[in-house]
């Protein structure tokens, strides 16, 4: 069954779209070097208004597929419940997570998922990425902080990434023993935090071999983050 079957033309238009573009993600986590093999996954969610309704899905990777086989036919189509309404292939084993944190962060556009090394490091020890440089005032408005452990299965992971991050300006949490969960306004904006989140977990892992790093006034983190988010690039 195609997506013109099951949506508005306006809809189904989108999730083509998505699917496209979700796919040419899973292309960025290669060459930023984020992921090995088949693991880690980019969602990103499609909405639209239609006269009987909103309509509100999630587009994402499918389970065990390899990088270098992936099309925009392959990405699956799911509800927010993380039920498979569209594809041949069964969805991500994180699709649960993602849906949870559609369903609980209005705001949120795109979900990405690593096992990028340095910053899995962190979580494997339970630490936090401590906020000592500029470029994560700006990014990340601080540390990026740890949530909980959960196993995949259900929406545990998802519920430790939403409460975690309801309390950070971070679009990053390092699920405790397992990795980094990235999310954005649109899957390009999560992946690039999942880049920025690995580039500052390496520089830090470095610096802390090094010494003791410089503290940032938290004054000046706010004030970082303001301008970042608010008055640098093109708008």
């Amino acid at each position: 069954m195609s997506a013109a079957n099951l949506w508005s033309p306006q809809m189904a238009e989108k999730i083509q779209e998505a699917r496209v573009e979700v796919c040419r993600l899973h292309s960025e986590l290669i060459k930023w070097g984020l992921v090995v093999w088949t693991a880690g996954n980019v969602s990103q969610r499609v909405r639209c208004e239609a006269e009987d309704g909103s309509e509100d899905v999630l587009v994402i990777k499918p389970s065990g597929v390899s990088y270098d086989e992936l099309t925009p036919a392959d990405m699956v189509v799911c509800d927010l419940d993380g039920n498979l309404i569209l594809g041949d292939h069964a969805p991500s084993s994180d699709t649960d997570a993602h849906a949870y944190v559609y369903r609980h962060m209005p705001e949120v556009g795109g979900v990405t998922h690593t096992h990028s090394s340095y910053a899995t490091a962190f979580a494997a020890v339970g630490k936090p990425i401590p906020c000592h440089l500029t470029m994560m005032g700006d990014e990340f408005g601080g540390e990026i902080p740890i949530g909980p452990f959960a196993l995949i299965g259900d929406d545990s992971i998802g519920r430790g990434i939403v409460a975690t991050l309801k309390e950070s300006r971070s679009p990053a949490v390092l699920m405790q023993n397992h990795g980094p969960f990235t999310i954005g306004k649109n899957a390009k904006a999560s992946v690039k935090a999942a880049a920025m989140t690995e580039e500052v977990a390496r520089t830090m892992f470095i610096a802390l071999q090094l010494g003791d790093p410089i503290a940032i006034d938290p004054k000046l983190v706010d004030s970082l983050y303001e301008r970042y988010q608010n008055v640098y690039g093109q708008h």
